[in-house]
């Protein structure tokens, strides 16, 4: 008989897998899996296991209260911490404990997420949660810390006796949403840069001129604020249908000298969605059946249409190399600098030929100059009347307040006249309907404020417009107005909150909510809609979207998405 040692039997590893997992986490197909813990505990007596790997949810169930609630917060997506009256942190989970630098145990909860800048509507949001005041910061993270932005909500937790014994944390990564927002800011105040050029500057410059200008600043802003460099931008000729070359960088001399018509078919993907209206996202120009040859070694693709009132008036293609270059966030910026495009191209007044220009240029003139510092005027009488106290005020100060409200709209009434007078320059001028209306508008844009009294006017309408929405309830609580044209996210209040104060103090009033490119994060217009809203502007605005809004004609059915604004 020997005396070695027995030779070691090699014993395959076997793992128990507990609960229901969205993918297998174990790739071996001798795994053990089971449904919850109480038949993971059978088993383990059963057969010995080299690994057990168990999901959450499997857990909970077998926990006690106290023990589930813990691992609920552990596993959270948002960073909590329990602190002390004097914002110490006493607990965290791993979320926020891995945005600080170093344990933040017994650390003020901000000392401990880094260096940074703070907003807050609380001078002190620890003190005001001392105080039984739930507050909320925006933390800005300098340097390389991430994530670069973090709102924080302070939460005082009483006790019995109704006396703050702690507070809790609760934060939030924010840094996509910040970008997102500054992005949109970005493209929204570039749409105003493109298109911001004085009457006066438009009716001297050629047709000629006037393109040039829009070819360099869509260079500009696409560059620096989409990062595209292989571009083309096309303008529709309603009259044949054709897609002619306003702009192109990084096509081929045959692309760009390419004839193009809006067409589903052999056309490209320029011709199909000029023809469709709905954006192109092409992942893939091998295996597209709409794609002709752009840019040289082109492998993927964006077009969108150019859109001005519900009409496609051209086309934004851009194009890369890499497959697949595009997402859903590309479109949705790409689609909203292409409605700012189309605002610049009617302003610019590419798409008429000079028409608008002689048309507007002596009543714009006159609104420019002095309609809105009347207006100014107006709005300040209004709020110092409402702060007087209205009609129950001070006899005399009402009195004064109200003569200077009277010979401001005399003012306006005899420039108005004048205007009305003025020759205009020789010219095709559409008809437009008389509106013998009175009209409020909230818009805290001077460009769209003179926009609006040039196009109110030219129809007959009485305009008074305010650039914050606590001027406009001040001058509709003094005096009537047939209709309200109101911004969708006014400077000074929400969009929602103004549209419910408009119908409190005016129940009866024609209200219109006006949005810009699309965005609306606090979703004010789903919730005027819900509430009864009828009327939405979109801008720049459109005779016939006005006339039916003054009027009191519901218009058609606002295109379907996020209204962004």
């Amino acid at each position: 008989m020997s005396d070695s040692p027995p030779i070691p039997v090699a014993v395959a590893p076997r793992t128990l897998i507990v609960g229901a997992w969205p993918s297998d986490p174990v790739a071996d197909p001798a795994s053990v899996r089971v449904s919850d813990a109480d038949a993971a505990l059978d088993a383990l007596q059963a057969e010995p296991f080299t690994a057990v790997v168990a999901h959450p949810s499997a857990l909970l169930p077998a926990l006690d209260a106290g023990r589930r609630d813990a691992l609920i917060l552990t596993f959270a997506e948002k960073g909590m911490a329990m602190l002390d009256p004097s914002g110490a942190v006493t607990w965290c989970n791993p979320v926020l404990q891995v945005w600080c630098a170093a344990d933040p145990l017994g650390q003020q909860l901000l000392a401990a997420l880094g260096s940074a800048t703070m907003a807050s509507a609380t001078a002190d949001p620890i003190a005001a949660g001392r105080a039984g005041l739930p507050s909320t910061i925006r933390l800005h993270r300098l340097g390389d810390l991430e994530p670069s932005y973090i709102d924080i909500q302070i939460h005082p937790v009483r006790e019995t006796g109704g006396a703050v014994s702690k507070l809790l944390a609760l934060a939030r990564d924010v840094s996509a949403e910040v970008a997102q927002q500054k992005k949109l800011d970005a493209l929204h105040q570039a749409g105003r840069d493109m298109a911001d050029l004085d009457v006066s500057q438009l009716s001297v410059m050629s047709e000629t001129e006037r393109v040039a200008l829009l070819k360099h600043n869509l260079r500009r802003y696409i560059r620096d604020l989409l990062h595209y460099d292989t571009i083309e931008v096309r303008l529709l000729d309603k009259a044949t249908g054709e897609l002619t070359p306003l702009l192109e960088d990084g096509m081929t001399k045959e692309a760009a000298a390419r004839r193009l018509f809006a067409s589903p078919e052999k056309n490209g993907v320029t011709g199909f969605v000029a023809f469709s209206g709905t954006s192109y996202l092409c992942r893939d120009t091998a295996n597209d059946p709409h794609y002709l040859i752009g840019a040289t070694g082109a492998r993927s693709s964006l077009t969108v249409p150019v859109v001005y009132a519900d009409e496609v008036v051209g086309t934004l293609n851009v194009e890369s190399p890499e497959p697949n270059r595009f997402g859903p966030d590309d479109l949705q910026f790409t689609e909203l600098f292409s409605k700012e495009i189309a605002a610049a191209l009617h302003t610019l007044d590419l798409l008429s030929a000079q028409q608008s220009a002689a048309a507007a240029q002596s009543v714009e003139a006159v609104s420019r100059e002095i309609a809105l510092p009347v207006d100014d005027v107006l709005a300040s009488a209004a709020v110092l009347l409402d702060r007087a106290g209205g009609a129950d005020g001070d006899p005399e100060t009402v009195r004064l307040l109200r003569r200077v409200m009277s010979n401001a709209r005399q003012v306006k009434n005899s420039v108005r006249r004048v205007a009305q007078q003025a020759p205009s320059l020789p010219g095709p001028t559409p008809p437009l309907p008389l509106l013998a209306r009175r009209v409020l508008v909230i818009e805290q844009d001077e460009r769209l404020r003179r926009s609006a009294h040039l196009l109110l006017e030219r129809m007959g309408a009485e305009a008074e417009t305010v650039g914050t929405a606590a001027e406009g309830l001040a001058l509709l609580a003094d005096a009537g107005y047939d209709a309200v044209l109101t911004e969708v996210r006014p400077v000074d209040l929400g969009g929602y909150d103004t549209y419910c104060r408009i119908r409190e103090v005016r129940p009866n009033v024609r209200i219109a909510v006006t949005t810009g490119f699309g965005y609306d994060a606090a979703h004010s217009l789903v919730k005027c809609r819900q509430d009864g809203l009828k009327y939405v502007l979109f801008k720049p605005f459109k005779d016939d979207q006005v006339v039916r809004a003054v009027l009191g004609t519901p218009a058609a059915a606002a295109p379907p998405g996020n209204y962004l604004g």
